[in-house]
């Protein structure tokens, strides 16, 4: 990288393009993927309207579209098809068990081995597996022993964020720095290359996680803290000389202001059952089948002049109504879930599953409950439906997989394909870390030993992965291509260094590093770590020192994503789960992140001799 002073055109043009990216990036109303895609159409178009060539330097605009076929992405990609098929497969559930059981005998060492193993996994497996596994036990045990989850669940989320920073393959953010400093004329760290000051660091912040944070986190009431069911199937009679009697099934709806909802209609006269029609006649004895809470359908039968009945007979006070095989659960809509980005409406969930939606949160944001259109709301990660069932369809719907349902139980999903997959995943890391494959490659083979073994089909994995975290990484390695190739690296390294000037080398290496860690919670911590890297190997360069410790600056900055709950997506189900609040995150993360920057930089000190 040639050192640059000076600004011209194109890199003050693409200075701009970066800043309005990271401005893009922290919009809630505009999608991370429709931001991505806008930066790449700017450079492609940008530079070929206006050529760069510069010296020995000239920049094809189509280069730009490089990043779909760049090793990172692809090992991305193929080690979240992998992690699928650990969740697909129950390959994890044997750990899930044994956390399980020690939760009830020892909750204290139990939250410090969930911790230690959260942030293991996590170390080789992307961390949102891990979480989905971790959920619903803790929820589990916290509702058995009516103890509050936000004590032990954002610990547990922030302990698989620490795993994943250890490890080259732990993040994509991890991958994608590492892979951008091997274009930038670096040697390759190795898997373990960093594993030792991530552990040193990560022990401190394990001993605030298990020590600290539950002492101080308040209790917070989960979105959906009434677990009794609210919907109920029951039976409205039509007596002989009811008001509604030989009248259609439209003018009684209407008389109820439509909220009435007829599933069929049980006919005494031939004891068949009849489907609704809005022009059907009702006729004495007729039984009008309905699902709603008992406020309203004890409403209607004052309405209709209708006796309510269940299966137990009619209702009346020393009668109540009762359904003791409904049970309430919480599906959290998770990355790669197939409820993400549609509606039940579109998805017929709730028919092909037999349940009935209760209520919808979305964090920072009224709970919605029993609304007429909550079927047309378009779901995003994060949100929570409260839904109820059957016991046996509650079962079956966490057989699924491909969602997070949060209840009273701890039953682990787990198939004969499972100890494939865990030796499938555990030879995609061994052959990467004992160099024999480079970690796109061994991903790749992993994953297509899954599909061979039926580990997983086509489905799982297109639903493994999402159109945001590919454009989001192919648009920051174009944004990091135009940075460096225009000069605008050098140029911001050389603007860094001004501003530091006269400071010492590790007061600049733990500047960049908390510049980074602000960054990550505001912006994509993938855009903030290519963004950061040329700039680290610039400010390296220009100091003449081992680019190393910059680069590993940024990847730790970059992965510090504990003050919002936006960083991270992890960070979203753990909001959800647990009843958080924005100003948790910041209680809990900020002081963790510190703790982690501090030691992070005396370790590099010392590790680098700087």
């Amino acid at each position: 990288m040639q050192l640059v002073t000076t600004v011209n055109s194109h890199s003050l043009a693409v200075m701009v393009l970066t800043l309005f990216a990271l401005f893009l990036f922290t919009r809630e109303k505009v999608p991370l993927e429709t931001s991505s895609l806008f930066i790449l159409v700017a450079l492609t178009v940008g530079f070929t309207v206006f050529p760069y060539s510069y010296e020995d330097t000239t920049i094809h605009a189509l280069d730009f579209f490089s990043g779909f076929g760049h090793e990172a992405l692809i090992a991305v990609c193929a080690l979240m098809i992998a992690g699928q098929g650990l969740v697909r497969t129950g390959a994890l559930e044997p750990i899930g068990r044994i956390l399980s059981k020690l939760w009830g005998s020892y909750p204290k060492l139990s939250l410090l081995l969930t911790l230690v193993v959260g942030a293991t996994l996590s170390a080789f497996v992307n961390n949102v597996p891990i979480v989905i596994l971790l959920l619903p036990i803790l929820t589990a045990v916290s509702i058995r022993t009516k103890t509050s989850a936000s004590k032990v669940l954002m610990p547990m989320g922030f302990a698989t964020l620490i795993g994943g920073m250890s490890t080259t393959i732990g993040t994509s953010t991890n991958l994608l720095v590492v892979s951008v400093a091997v274009d930038m004329g670096l040697k390759s760290f190795g898997m373990f290359d960093f594993f030792l000051p991530v552990v040193i660091a990560g022990a401190f912040a394990m001993l605030y996680l298990w020590l600290v944070v539950p002492h101080f986190m308040k209790e917070r009431k989960a979105p959906f803290s009434d677990t009794s069911p609210r919907i109920f199937t029951a039976k409205l009679m039509i007596p002989e000389g009811s008001i509604s009697q030989d009248q259609a099934l439209d003018e009684l709806i209407a008389k109820t202001d439509g909220m009435m909802t007829v599933l069929r209609i049980h006919r005494n006269s031939t004891d068949m059952y009849v489907l609704p029609n809005s022009k059907t006649i009702i006729k004495a004895e007729d039984m009008l089948v309905v699902e709603d809470t008992p406020e309203n359908l004890k409403s209607y039968e004052t309405i209709l002049g209708a006796v309510l009945y269940t299966s137990l007979g009619a209702v009346d006070e020393d009668h109540p109504l009762m359904d003791k095989e409904q049970q309430i659960a919480e599906v959290i809509i998770s990355q790669g879930s197939r409820l993400n980005n549609t509606t039940l409406s579109q998805t017929r969930f709730l028919q092909r599953h037999n349940l009935v939606a209760l209520a919808l949160h979305r964090s920072g944001k009224k709970t919605e409950t029993i609304m007429k259109d909550m079927g047309d709301i378009n779901l995003k990660v994060g949100d929570v439906l409260l839904i109820q069932g059957k016991s046996e369809h509650i079962s079956e719907l966490k057989k699924n997989r491909e969602l997070l349902v949060l209840d009273s139980t701890t039953d682990l999903a787990h198939s004969k394909q499972a100890p494939i997959a865990f030796f499938i995943m555990f030879g995609i890391v061994a052959a990467s870390a004992l160099g024999i494959l480079p970690i796109a490659i061994s991903a790749t083979l992993g994953v297509f030993l899954m599909f061979m073994t039926n580990c997983i089909n086509w489905k799982d994995a297109s639903n493994a992965l999402n159109t945001q975290v590919v454009l989001i990484v192919v648009a920051s390695l174009a944004l990091g291509q135009a940075l460096l190739k225009t000069g605008a690296a050098s140029y911001l390294a050389h603007l860094f260094i001004t501003a530091m000037h006269g400071s010492s080398t590790i007061f600049m290496l733990s500047g960049l590093m908390l510049l980074m860690a602000i960054m990550t919670n505001i912006v994509s911590n993938n855009a903030a770590a290519v963004i950061g890297t040329p700039i680290a190997i610039g400010i390296a360069q220009q100091l003449n020192l081992p680019a190393e410790p910059f680069v590993l600056a940024v990847l730790f900055g970059a992965n510090m994503s504990y003050a919002t709950p936006m960083a991270y997506k992890t960070n979203l189900l753990v909001m959800t789960a647990g009843g958080y609040t924005f100003n948790d995150f910041l209680k809990v993360g900020i002081p963790l992140t510190i703790i982690m920057w501090v030691s992070l930089t005396w370790l590099l000190m010392l590790f680098y001799n700087l």
